[in-house]
């Protein structure tokens, strides 16, 4: 496994991390998940993410569980805030309540101490970011939570968020959290520059387009059973990727992989890695052996004019 810094910060993360969305506490059986996790952690992986959205706190009680047996220094754990716990007017955002009774609440299902990275899960209009950030930076001074993180904000509210925190000596974000793969790429940019510039690193999610770049899908098939686009709670995640034009594209990048004897999920991961910004890739993996397959990314070696040969392909519209 290699690791890399945590944009400037000192801390080194392993290039892939394992999460936990629609998965763990909800479509994968709690010891399988374990299991999964468990392999991660034997091949490298000292990068775990979770949420307390994630199947209402499930998750986090399944990470939780599987990571205590383990040295707490010995693995980075990220949680978020921001999405509805409850139905009451309090329940979600970014409000300093809101934050501080969903970190506590998270430790508790984790069973931890201490949270090595606190992502504000979306950004939120309707409470100043100065307020969030003077209770993440609280968080922070109470060694509750080790680094601020923010997922899928835009570069805007990213730089607000750095010129806020310098002019009131507050905790800095030092990580964000897109979705960034092949087929989403709108992070190049604006995302990437604003976090270059202030220090931040990428850990992106669905670096495999929600299964659709591990070739599965084909043009004219049926759907695998079982997989996310026969699941009516998630094929809403996966339909923006299933159209004609956006598979044709893809089994032209399986026979890319194919020259180079890996997986397309593979070459997709190492593409990702190209990107320096990118500190991690974090899957989300529902057995042991697809953990193993991903992590094989990590020394794949392609060369820039295969790169270009793949970038004709995705601006093919």
């Amino acid at each position: 496994m290699n690791y890399r810094r945590l944009g400037r910060t000192g801390l080194k993360v392993s290039e892939i991390s394992l999460g936990s969305w629609l998965t763990y506490g909800d479509s994968v059986e709690k010891e399988r998940a374990i299991q999964t996790i468990d392999k991660a952690y034997d091949l490298g992986v000292n990068f775990f993410d979770t949420a307390n959205v994630y199947n209402r706190g499930a998750a986090e009680k399944v990470v939780g569980e599987a990571l205590r047996k383990y040295p707490r220094e010995s693995y980075v754990l990220a949680t978020k805030v921001f999405g509805p716990m409850g139905d009451g007017p309090n329940d979600k955002g970014l409000s300093r309540k809101h934050i501080f009774e969903q970190l506590h609440a998270s430790l508790d299902r984790l069973g931890h101490d201490y949270v090595d990275i606190y992502y504000c899960h979306r950004y939120d209009q309707d409470t100043p970011v100065e307020e969030t950030l003077r209770a993440i930076d609280d968080l922070v001074r109470q060694g509750k939570i080790l680094y601020a993180g923010v997922s899928e904000w835009t570069a805007a509210q990213i730089e607000e968020a750095c010129n806020i925190a310098d002019r009131r000596l507050l905790d800095r974000i030092v990580v964000n959290q897109p979705v960034y793969n092949m087929l989403t790429r709108y992070i190049e940019k604006e995302v990437i520059p604003v976090s270059e510039k202030n220090g931040i690193g990428q850990v992106v999610f669905s670096p495999l387009a929600q299964g659709v770049l591990t070739g599965k899908y084909k043009k004219g098939v049926d759907f695998p059973k079982g997989s996310r686009a026969t699941n009516p709670n998630q094929n809403k995640f996966v339909e923006r990727f299933l159209a004609d034009d956006t598979l044709e594209r893809v089994e032209k990048l399986e026979v890319i992989a194919g020259e180079y004897d890996i997986k397309l999920s593979q070459l997709a991961l190492a593409w990702i890695l190209r990107q320096k910004n990118v500190a991690s890739a974090l899957i989300g993996a529902s057995k042991p052996e697809q953990v193993e397959e991903n992590i094989q990314a990590t020394e794949v070696n392609i060369t820039e004019d295969t790169f270009e040969e793949i970038e004709q392909i995705l601006a093919v519209k």
